[in-house]
């Protein structure tokens, strides 16, 4: 590890969360590869910390932009060049373009011995990082669990948020600091566990994101006209029930055993939506199977239930209904 690494490390790990930015010696540069939504935003609330972004790399418009607002000053230049410059590297680019830049930035001698490189991303742990590590890199896996909108309202959501932590265990301490000064919670998750942790999160953010889209379209369609100020406290009480109580927050006809009211949303979704109709049905079978097994749905219920989500899902695979 370099000096500068390793004096943060200790500084970052023994200070108070409390402690202000000047008080805290030996501060990092900071590089990004790949000024994506997420890059600029975990550099901006690193160099609140008191730690020292210098250079960013991005090639679109857009990648400019989100630089020049969160990290004013910052150079961009080529990914080796800020390699070169940082003894902090965030990789944060798509986790299909990981390996390959990882394994070309080490085959072309850009890697430092002693340099911290941490990826962001959730689906890898740091084997990804193996190259790198060959040729001395320190390998941290530090994932926000939050999504990004690449404005400065990111630096601020960061404060309490969860980062899925990865490291070796000589740098688990490392890790946690760096999450701890960029405001967020470390949770550790192992190696073999990443792609799973991966999956839950999508299940549960970006699918949201697409069952709330699809919900106001479906409002819209029925003529409400803002769908999001309606959607707004249902989904705000929903969420909040599941995260306190799980299963035993679940509502509507499903849960209920209403087979005639579920007959119905499957007759209107095929005349007027067809293209949510798989959605619903395969949430509304999933929902059933949770509510049967916590005791939710009474068993009587269940059977014309679960025939009318076969009859609509034989629908949508075109045979007879």
């Amino acid at each position: 590890m370099t000096k500068e690494a390793r004096a943060v490390v200790n500084a970052a790990a023994n200070a108070p969360r409390g402690t202000e930015a000047r008080d805290r010696p030996a501060r990092l540069r900071v590089g990004v590869v790949g000024a994506g939504r997420v890059g600029p935003a975990l550099a901006a609330a690193l160099r609140i910390a008191g730690h020292r972004p210098v250079a960013a790399s991005g090639v679109s418009d857009a990648s400019r932009r989100r630089a020049e607002a969160l990290l004013p000053g910052v150079p961009l230049v080529a990914p080796d060049e800020v390699l070169a410059r940082a003894d902090l590297v965030l990789l944060t680019v798509p986790d299909d373009a990981l390996p390959g830049l990882i394994a070309g930035l080490a085959e072309t001698g850009a890697v430092r011995p002693g340099q911290l490189l941490a990826h962001c991303s959730g689906r890898y742990g740091t084997g990804v990082l193996d190259p790198a590590l060959r040729a001395g890199a320190l390998p941290l896996a530090l994932h926000p669990a939050m999504t990004f909108t690449g404005t400065a309202v990111d630096v601020q959501r960061l404060a309490g948020c969860s980062f899925g932590v990865t490291a070796p265990a000589e740098l688990r301490l490392a890790a946690e600091a760096l999450v701890i000064e960029m405001g967020g919670e470390p949770e550790w998750v192992e190696e073999s566990a990443r792609p799973l942790y991966h999956a839950a999160l999508a299940l549960g953010a970006n699918h949201l994101v697409t069952l709330v889209a699809q919900a106001m379209e479906l409002l819209r369609t029925a003529g409400v006209a803002a769908p999001d100020r309606m959607l707004g406290p249902l989904l705000g009480a929903a969420l909040d029930n599941a995260l306190r109580s799980g299963d035993a927050a679940l509502t509507g006809p499903v849960a209920r055993g209403d087979a005639g009211t579920v007959a119905a949303h499957v007759a209107e979704l095929r005349a007027h939506a067809p293209h949510a109709l798989a959605g619903y049905l395969a949430m509304a079978r999933t929902t059933a199977d949770r509510a049967l097994d916590h005791g939710l749905l009474k068993p009587e219920l269940a059977e014309a239930l679960l025939g009318v989500l076969a009859d609509g899902e034989r629908g949508t695979d075109g045979g007879e209904r």
